[in-house]
């Protein structure tokens, strides 16, 4: 199984890696650029009509490499679906800001209606698996509780939340990606310790997928994943951890993208509440943008704390 979980990274590492400048060039031809908000950090104005939408590369890379070396069974068929789903409607929405031209694409409560539909089917899947059900391990303590009818609210909230962290932490060149490829790793001893081989192979996938779209996604970026990419890497992780039953570990092990997300609940709460802000800018890396830290300065810093927090997960899981 270890030989299938390698030749899967590396799989999924050549294919986007080969594929990618034949993806940069297609989107240039079709003028798919991204397009700045005027809001944001102003030294992000010269990243205008960079191509994005590269996440297609990650999502071919790492689904060929999936379908042709992971054990199939359901729960690889699952998460497969499951990540398309979500990567299906991040495309729609940069295509629909293709289209009109501008930085929005589909409405907020149109993507939180798809976006909870997939984690309700998530959810009702799991609570009618014997072997999975209700119940939810407490890192650190090793005891289980059973939510009961609460963890589909439960599957909702984390999944929807943790999704659209991901989504906005792709706001740096090579963020999003080298901390998802950390995540993903990750989880490879975690899949194999709960006896899911299929989802260390696609964990490894993905994983190899991620690291190769950094070469064209660092500083400078000759591309972004975009809404495709990064809404489905948050899918490929959640599905993997709920799953394999790990959910508040996705808490632990994703904490840069916890962090990312409630960054951005908290400025908007204590704005509303006093008029003023906590951080300068959210998502909170535009902060320490602004503060005077170069880009690829916070890109490593993060990449450094979800390694920390990666190996933290690891440890307790082992421990538990």
């Amino acid at each position: 199984m270890y030989n299938r979980i390698i030749i899967a990274m590396a799989s999924a590492f050549l294919l986007c890696l080969g594929i990618g400048p034949l993806a940069i060039t297609h989107l240039r031809r079709l003028k798919v650029g991204q397009r700045i908000r005027a809001q944001g950090p102003q030294r992000h104005q010269v990243k205008a009509g960079t191509p994005t939408m590269g996440g297609v590369a990650i999502i071919f890379a790492f689904t060929l490499a999936a379908l042709l070396l992971a054990p199939k069974n359901s729960f690889i068929w699952l998460a497969l679906g499951f990540t398309l789903g979500y990567g299906f409607l991040g495309f729609w929405d940069d295509y629909l800001k293709l289209v009109h031209k501008g930085s929005l694409g589909l409405k907020a409560r149109e993507k939180l209606l798809v976006q909870f539909a997939l984690a309700a089917v998530l959810g009702f899947w799991i609570m009618n698996r014997p072997d999975l059900g209700t119940r939810v391990l407490l890192p650190f303590t090793g005891t289980e509780l059973d939510l009961g009818w609460f963890y589909l609210p439960f599957v909702l909230l984390l999944v929807v939340f943790f999704t659209n962290a991901v989504n906005l932490t792709d706001g740096l060149d090579g963020l999003a990606a080298g901390t998802s490829t950390i995540a993903f790793l990750a989880y490879i001893p975690i899949t194999l310790m709960q006896g899911r081989p299929e989802l260390a192979v696609f964990a490894g996938a993905v994983a190899g997928a991620c690291l190769a779209f950094l070469w064209f996604n660092s500083y400078p970026a000759q591309v972004f994943m975009g809404d495709t990419g990064s809404l489905a890497l948050g899918g490929a992780l959640a599905s993997i951890a709920f799953l394999t039953k790990t959910e508040l570990w996705l808490v632990i092990i994703g904490g840069v993208f916890i962090l990312e997300g409630l960054s951005v609940i908290i400025q908007v709460f204590f704005f509303r509440l006093t008029g003023g802000r906590i951080f300068r800018m959210s998502p909170i890396h535009h902060h320490f943008e602004l503060v005077g830290w170069p880009e690829t300065q916070v890109v490593i810093r993060f990449w450094i704390l979800g390694a920390i927090l990666a190996l933290l997960g690891i440890g307790i899981w082992f421990f538990s």
